[in-house]
């Protein structure tokens, strides 16, 4: 049973509610009896439910407590993924690091995220829906290891209660044999010399900007033409031919390889600025509109679709693990498509015209 004791201080009149029940005992003292009642009410309901202890864990917890312990096991565990998240826990950190976790509820975090999708980025860009909505993974990830993993909570604040931001259908921006050969050309000028092999393997294998950043000498097998990604974002591992340009590009490369160092692209990974400022200069050089690095990645998947690639042999290629993301470049095989079904006409009909 609850009690609701009334006290006057230098703050004015105060009620402090106090909570025994199945042998465990709360209280905690409020401005107004309704918060009190409220508060007395829900510790109940955590007491019957065997949820209590979770309840005292997320009010001696602060959401600042949470952020770090999940940056400390990304750092142990995943310190590739802490590479991405690190700018999202640093956002969450600064909007709600003092909150106790008792307080941290979806209404709240709802604000944020509308705060969030307001900014604008470095670009001085609006914040994308997807941006925003990475933000709101990572601040759930760690939420649901004090579920599962601490005891810090007892239920999720985010899932099934705060949605997320609507993204746009994906983007397929490719190069068209113009822009392709222009970029080359600008790219095989420039100053910095792992421009042109990275934007060469980016178009002929589909590879992500991490996967080539982090790739390291050994992984690389320039005899048998084949790249072994060991760090990938679907966390499994990833055999990538390499063939024809690409690998002659690759073998040239080799030979003026720094010896100090496994990194095939050293200073790439996790550094990204000499290697931004020549990649936006290349583009600008080129003459190209509204095209980043992603988009060599959509120009190799399109390309082999237009070669015939089935969708589930561009999506073992880009490393996906459904098809899902595949189709939207399914449309770019339209003309493979028409040549098989016209091949069939012809086998099963022919001799049938007269």
């Amino acid at each position: 049973m609850a009690t609701f004791d009334k006290r006057k201080g230098k703050r004015g009149t105060m009620w402090q509610a106090k909570v025994r029940l199945l042998g465990q005992a709360a209280s905690k003292t409020f401005p107004r009896l309704s918060d009190a009642r409220d508060w007395a009410d829900q510790t109940e309901r955590e007491i019957r439910s065997g949820r209590f202890d979770h309840l005292r864990e997320a009010e001696r917890h602060t959401v600042s407590d949470l952020l770090k312990r999940y940056r400390r096991g990304l750092e142990a565990d995943a310190p590739e993924k802490l590479k991405v998240r690190r700018g999202h826990l640093d956002w969450w950190e600064k909007e709600f690091g003092t909150i106790r976790l008792h307080n941290l509820t979806p209404a709240r975090i709802a604000e944020a995220r509308d705060k969030l999708a307001q900014e604008t980025t470095r670009l001085k860009k609006k914040r994308s829906a997807g941006h925003t909505n990475r933000h709101l993974a990572t601040l759930s990830a760690a939420l649901s290891m004090a579920i599962k993993e601490w005891g810090w909570l007892g239920e999720h604040p985010m899932i099934g209660k705060v949605s997320r931001k609507t993204e746009p259908q994906g983007r397929v921006r490719f190069l068209s044999e113009n822009e392709r050969k222009a970029l080359l050309d600008v790219c095989r000028d420039n100053d910095q010399p792992a421009l042109y092999p990275i934007v060469v393997l980016a178009l002929a294998t589909g590879m992500r900007q991490g996967e080539i950043f982090s790739m390291t000498w050994d992984t690389v097998d320039l005899q048998r033409g084949r790249i072994t990604l060991e760090h990938t974002k679907n966390k499994e591992r990833r055999g990538v031919p390499l063939t024809g340009y690409a690998l002659a590009v690759m073998e040239n490369y080799s030979k003026v390889r720094r010896i100090d160092t496994r990194d095939v692209f050293p200073d790439m990974d996790g550094h990204l600025g000499p290697f931004r400022k020549a990649w936006d200069g290349a583009v600008r050089a080129a003459g190209l509109v509204d095209f980043r690095f992603h988009d060599l990645r959509h120009s190799a998947a399109s390309e082999l679709a237009m070669n015939g690639a089935t969708p589930g042999e561009i999506a073992a290629v880009l490393g996906h693990k459904t098809l899902a993301m595949v189709k939207r470049y399914a449309h770019l095989s339209d003309t493979h498509v028409a040549g098989v079904v016209e091949r069939m006409n012809e086998k099963i009909f022919q001799g049938a015209a007269k």
